[in-house]
C-alpha cells in the first residue's frame, strides 16, 4: 500500500480563524486528527446542531468517535484543564478515551508556570505582551532549556520529587520579581486550590492512551491512513515570523507540523488555510487595518468577537493581502478557506487593503513589521447587503459575495475551496470539486 501525505489545517492571520468548525467540517475525510503546536492558549469554538463546544488542547475531530485524535509532541498540556474538557465531553455522551491519544513527549505546564506568566506580564507594564495567562511562554521556555516535565514523567516513581524541585525554582524566580502570587488566582482558584486540583486532575490523564505517537503516526502513514494536522493561533503569531514580541511560544506554521508531530518535510500534502472575511487581534502587538470607532464595534459585534478562551473584546479590522500573502508564501497553502462571511452581510461597502504605504509615500506589498509604520492602501468592493442565511450552496451566493471571493483568488493566486456563512457545522460552503 503506497503511503499517505499528512494534510495541514491552520490558520493565516492572528488566531480566531474558526480553524475548529472546519476540522470538524473535514474530519469525516480523515481517519486521524493530530494537533501539533500549542496549548490551552487555543480555544476552537464548534457549533454542532446549535450546541456550542470550546476545545482547547484536544483535536477537533473529537466529536466523530470513529476517528482517532492525537495530541502531539508539539503540545503543552495542562492535566487541570485537559481533565475539564474530557469531563465535559463525557457529559456530552462522548467517550474520548476511546478515541484519542497523548505523545508521552508533551510537555506540562504546571501550577507555577501560570503564576511565571502573571508575574512576566505584570513586570513589563505597559510593554506587556498581552498573555493568555495560560503559563504557556514559561513552559516552553522550561522546554527549550531542557528543564521541563513530560507527561512521561508522571509515570515515574520519582516524578513528585522533580515536580518539588521545578516548583522549587519557579518560587525563586517569582520572588525576584516582588510577585504577591497569593493575591492571585488561577481560573478563580487560589494556587493551592488549583495545585490540588491539578495534581488530582493527573490520575484522570494517567489513563489515557499514552503513546510514542511520532511512531504510531508514521506507521499509520505506511498503512495508508490519512491525516490532518491541526494547528493553534495563527501564522502572524508564530514564534519566528510573527510580529515579535507580540507572538505565542510555537511554531504555528506548516513547519511545526514535522517537528510538533514527528512527521518529515516529504509527507506533507494538501496544507489548508484558513482567513476571515477580515481581521481580528486579540492582545498588544501591532495591526495594520485596525479599526477604530463605530465600524470596528460593529465588526466586533456582527462576528461576536470575543476571545474563546479569555473573554477579551477583539482588535477588529479589514482584511491585509499583504499579511495573507506573507502567510500564504510560509506556509504552502494550496486552498483556501473563508470564514464569517456572513459577519460582513450589513456592509454596504468592503475595503481590503492591498498593499502598505511607507514613511516616504513608497507603495509595497511585502509584510515586515520590524522596520517602520505602514498606511495601508485600500480597495474598496460593493458589500452585499443581504443576509447569507438561506444560502446553502455555492450557487446561491450573492453576486458581490462571488466577486469578493474572485478578488481573492486572483490578489493571492489560490483558490477557495471552503466558505463559512455561519457558526453551525451545516453552515459551510464546500465550493473545491474534489472537497465534495
Amino acid at each position: 500500500m503506497s503511503e499517505m501525505q499528512v494534510d495541514v489545517l491552520l490558520g493565516l492571520q492572528w488566531g480566531d480563524e474558526g480553524k475548529g468548525k472546519i476540522v470538524d467540517v473535514l474530519s469525516p475525510k480523515y481517519d486521524i486528527i493530530a494537533r501539533f503546536q500549542g496549548g490551552p492558549n487555543a480555544g476552537h469554538t464548534l457549533e454542532i446542531d446549535g450546541d456550542t463546544h470550546v476545545l482547547h488542547i484536544i483535536p477537533s475531530g473529537i466529536f466523530h468517535p470513529e476517528k482517532e485524535n492525537v495530541i502531539g509532541n508539539g503540545v503543552i498540556v495542562d492535566p487541570f484543564i485537559l481533565k475539564n474538557e474530557l469531563d465535559e465531553l463525557k457529559k456530552k455522551g462522548l467517550n474520548p478515551e476511546k478515541n484519542l491519544v497523548l505523545s508521552r513527549k508533551a510537555h506540562l505546564i504546571l501550577p507555577t508556570h501560570r503564576i511565571l506568566d502573571a508575574a512576566y506580564e505584570a513586570a513589563k507594564g505597559k510593554a506587556k505582551i498581552g498573555s493568555t495567562l495560560k503559563g504557556i511562554g514559561p513552559a516552553y521556555t522550561d522546554k527549550t532549556s531542557r528543564g521541563g516535565l513530560r507527561i512521561i514523567d508522571l509515570f515515574d516513581e520519582a516524578f513528585d520529587q522533580k515536580y518539588q524541585q521545578l516548583k522549587a525554582e519557579h518560587f525563586r524566580i517569582i520572588k525576584m520579581y516582588n510577585f504577591d502570587y497569593s493575591a492571585a488566582t488561577v481560573d478563580g482558584l487560589s494556587f493551592e486550590q488549583y495545585e490540588a486540583q491539578w495534581l488530582k486532575a493527573i490520575e484522570e490523564v494517567k489513563k489515557l492512551r499514552v503513546i510514542s505517537t511520532e511512531n504510531y503516526l508514521n506507521k499509520k502513514i505506511a498503512e495508508g491512513k490519512k491525516i490532518l494536522a491541526e494547528g493553534a493561533q495563527g501564522t502572524l503569531l508564530d514564534i519566528d515570523f510573527g510580529s515579535y514580541p507580540f507572538v505565542t511560544s510555537s511554531n504555528t506554521v506548516t513547519a511545526g507540523v514535522c517537528s510538533g508531530l514527528g512527521i518529515a518535510p516529504a509527507r506533507i500534502g494538501r496544507v489548508y488555510g484558513i482567513v476571515k472575511s477580515y481581521c481580528t487581534r486579540v492582545g498588544n502587538g501591532p495591526f495594520p487595518t485596525e479599526l477604530h470607532g463605530d465600524e470596528g464595534d460593529k465588526l466586533r459585534e456582527a462576528g461576536h468577537e470575543y476571545g474563546a478562551t479569555t473573554g477579551r473584546p477583539r482588535r477588529c479590522g479589514w482584511l491585509d493581502l499583504n499579511a495573507l500573502n506573507y502567510a500564504l508564501m510560509l506556509n504552502g497553502v494550496t486552498d483556501l478557506i473563508i470564514t464569517k462571511a456572513d459577519v460582513l452581510s450589513g456592509f454596504a461597502t468592503i475595503k481590503v487593503a492591498r498593499s502598505y504605504r511607507n514613511e516616504t509615500g513608497e507603495e509595497i506589498k511585502e509584510f515586515d513589521l520590524d522596520d517602520q509604520e505602514f498606511v495601508p492602501v485600500y480597495d474598496e468592493l460593493q458589500g452585499w447587503e443581504q443576509s447569507l442565511e438561506n444560502v446553502y450552496n455555492p450557487e446561491q451566493m450573492p453576486q458581490m459575495l462571488k466577486a469578493y471571493i474572485n478578488y481573492i483568488e486572483n490578489k493571492t493566486a489560490t483558490p477557495v475551496s471552503i466558505l463559512s456563512v455561519g457558526a453551525d457545522r451545516s453552515r459551510t460552503l464546500i465550493i473545491a470539486e474534489n472537497l465534495k
